[in-house]
């Protein structure tokens, strides 16, 4: 999935939530925690915030807000994400959603 169908300037959102196998939870909040190291410092990353559900323990949420498609794309393109969410972190959940936003406008 992409971040949006069409290219568009500006900021781009993402609503993500992941849901890991039974016994795997551990080990993806795990791969959660240092992908959110490593995406910090990639240009273009303006927040990367992984969150465990309080109420059920295998769901998790992640907002990530890219400064525009440009810098979404090349965040897919870095090592940690084809490690760490691909190969490591994919093979562990039964369910991943990625809903991409535009942020609202505020004067």
């Amino acid at each position: 999935m992409t971040a949006s169908t069409t290219s568009q300037p500006g900021p781009v959102a993402l609503a993500v939530t992941w849901e890991a196998r039974a016994g795997e939870a551990d080990a993806v909040a795990d791969i959660l925690r240092r992908m959110a190291i490593a995406v910090r410092a990639e240009p273009g990353v303006l927040r990367f915030d992984p969150h465990r559900s309080a109420a059920n323990d295998h769901v998790f949420f992640l907002y990530e807000l890219f400064a525009d498609d440009a810098a979404f794309a090349a965040h897919q393109q870095t090592d940690h994400f084809k490690n760490l969410v691909v190969e490591q972190g994919l093979p562990r959940l039964v369910r991943r959603e990625r809903v991409p936003f535009t942020p609202l406008a505020t004067a």
